[in-house]
Order: structure tokens, then sequence, then C-alpha cells
């Protein structure tokens, strides 16, 4: 929920609520995600978690695609009334000092997204009393994580909304969609001993049930606190969720380069054939015309990330979604006991 849905005040109200939130830690400066970190520690006394993007690895994107695709998007920028991004050169997001600020000032848990750290930064998290756990697409993922020395995994179907969190993004791979939730929870349950935190497309208490029957320790969900008032998320990206205009979701490297999981919009029909294999390099790219896109009150020129239950959305505040989640899945737990003793 990186970009502005994950708010110091959903966190707060999260783990008020009794559930663990998460900050994200993308798309800030290390100072800015430090001023959040004390803004969610003046709200709540609960544990929380800090979700950070790891360092692009792979091969550079490729500049002249990146320039092809700045050509393309030329009338984005007149319609918008906005000139285009620069690429910037960086391609970890601040990683290294993000890191420091977690191990000099630890925070409980912190998770990680497009690949795996270090065995050494494992330690140091494990030295500092932090549970670390890394987002996985696949059972070799997980046995990476594993490997490097990880107290749990979060397994990310293909369901899930926003970007897809697989270790490597090559410019040959393709956009198909990876593995459903259920398939790929089996998968990673059979390779790895670690705990499991099941994500994708989980939007009721019954699907918390599901996922923790098909082995999963804990259920991880995004889309559904997306439309809280507690959520950063821009208002019309909270309307479009359950907005009839928007029928379907996608994956799409339109938006930033990298395949993520959005509600079909103009934008993304346009643009996202063409759109190269370059991250952060086209997030940079779109990121003005997506701002004046939504200072226009124009949804079809946004990035609505979604995943693929966002019609099941609730406006609810965070702390009652959490208590609505909690009763749903205390009575789907008591309908599995009831058939398992009869």
């Amino acid at each position: 929920m990186a970009g502005g849905g994950s708010s110091p005040e959903l966190v707060g109200a999260v783990c008020e609520a009794g559930a663990l939130g998460f900050l994200a830690g993308g798309y800030k400066t290390a100072g800015g995600m430090y001023q959040e970190i004390k803004q969610v520690r003046a709200l709540t006394s609960r544990p929380f978690g800090v979700n950070l993007f790891l360092p692009q690895s792979g091969r550079p994107a490729d500049p002249a695609a990146v320039e092809v695709y700045r050509h393309q998007l030329a009338g984005e920028a007149t319609w918008y009334d906005t000139p285009l991004g620069e690429t910037d050169d960086s391609r970890d997001d601040g990683y290294d000092g993000k890191l420091a600020i977690l191990l000099e000032d630890p925070v409980p848990v912190v998770s990680f997204t497009f690949g795996c750290p270090a065995p050494e930064a494992l330690a140091a998290f494990a030295r500092a009393g932090t549970y670390t756990i890394v987002t996985v697409t696949s059972a070799e993922e997980a046995l990476a994580a594993q490997l490097a020395g990880a107290d749990a995994v979060c397994v990310q179907g293909a369901e899930a909304g926003g970007h897809q969190g697989t270790f490597r993004d090559e410019p040959s791979d393709d956009d198909t969609p990876g593995t459903g939730l259920l398939t790929l929870l089996t998968q990673v349950r059979e390779s790895v001993a670690l705990p499991i935190v099941a994500t994708g497309g989980i939007m009721r208490g019954a699907q918390i049930a599901a996922v923790l029957a098909a082995g999963a320790d804990a259920a991880q969900l995004g889309t559904a606190f997306l439309c809280c008032p507690e959520s950063g998320a821009h208002p019309l990206h909270k309307r479009a969720l359950t907005d009839p205009l928007f029928t379907r979701t996608a994956f799409t490297r339109a938006f930033t380069g990298r395949p993520a999981r959005g509600l079909v919009n103009r934008f993304l029909r346009e643009h996202g054939p063409y759109a190269p294999a370059a991250y952060p390099e086209i997030h940079h790219l779109t990121a003005p015309i997506r701002k004046a896109a939504a200072t226009a009150g124009d949804a079809q020129g946004m990035a609505l990330w979604a995943g693929q239950g966002h019609r099941l959305a609730r406006e609810l505040p965070a702390g009652r979604l959490v208590e609505v989640l909690a009763a749903e899945l205390d009575t789907a737990l008591s309908g599995q006991a009831h058939r398992s003793a009869s």
C-alpha cells in the first residue's frame, strides 16, 4: 500500500483494534519514513510493522525503450498540462538509509518486497529483536528467504492488488498472472518450514479462515482497507473500488514499469501494451501525469491499484472493519469445527 494508502492513522487504528498494522516505507525518503514511524508510535503502543522495497536486481532498464514510452506519453502530458517526470538514476528507493534507521531504532516487524535481503541484514534485524517477513510469489523464492534467515514469508497470490513482489523482473519476462493464492500456499507449505502469511484478494473473514485451513498462519489484507476513512488513498481511488464503471482488474506496467494489478481504466488500456519493463524509471516518468489526473478529478488517468476482490470493499472505519473481519472469521471457524464434528 505504498504511495499513500498506508497512512500512520490507518496503521494506528488497525493496531488499536487488535490486528498488526503495516506502514509502507516505499516511495518515501528515509527521513520521511522515520517521521511516519514516530506518528504511529504516538497513536498506538501496540506492535506494528514497516514494509521496505528491495533495490532492483537484474539488468538495468533499456534507455531507448524508456524514451520510446516517453514519446508515447506526450499526448498525456499535453492533455493534463504537465511535464513528464525525469527518470531517476536511483534504483534502490533509499534502501540503505531506511535499513540504518530501522536497525538503530527498531520496530517490531519489518517486511520486504521485490526481493530478499542479504543474510547479514536479516541477522542484524534478528539481533535488534525485529521479526522479518519476505514477500514471495513462488516456492523457489520462499526457499531462498528461508535460507537467507527470514523469520516468515508472505505468500502473495496473483489475486493481490498493486505490485507483484517477485524477486526478479527482467525485461524478457512475460506479464501473465502468477499462481493463485490457494495453490501457491500449498506449494510453499510443502517447500519451507517457516510461518506463512497469506495475501491476495482476501476481503472477508471466511476467506481468512480458508487460507488458514490451507496452511497459512496469518492473513494480510490491503485492498479491504483502502476505503477506510483513515486510509490515505485518494477519494477517487476509494470510490472507484466499488464504482460499476470499473468492472475488472488487470496486470499492467503502464504506470510504473513493473507488473501491478489495478482497475482497468483508459490509461491502462491505452498504454499498458506498450509500457517497457523499466522500474522505477516509468514510475518517475508517469508520476506527474498521475498527480495531475488526481487533481483534475479524472480517475481514468490514475493508478487505481486493487485486488481482484475490490467490489467487496466496505467503507468502514479501520477499527470497525477489523472487528467485523474477526467476527466473520470466528463464525467461519465455528462452522468448520461443527462440520468436522458432524
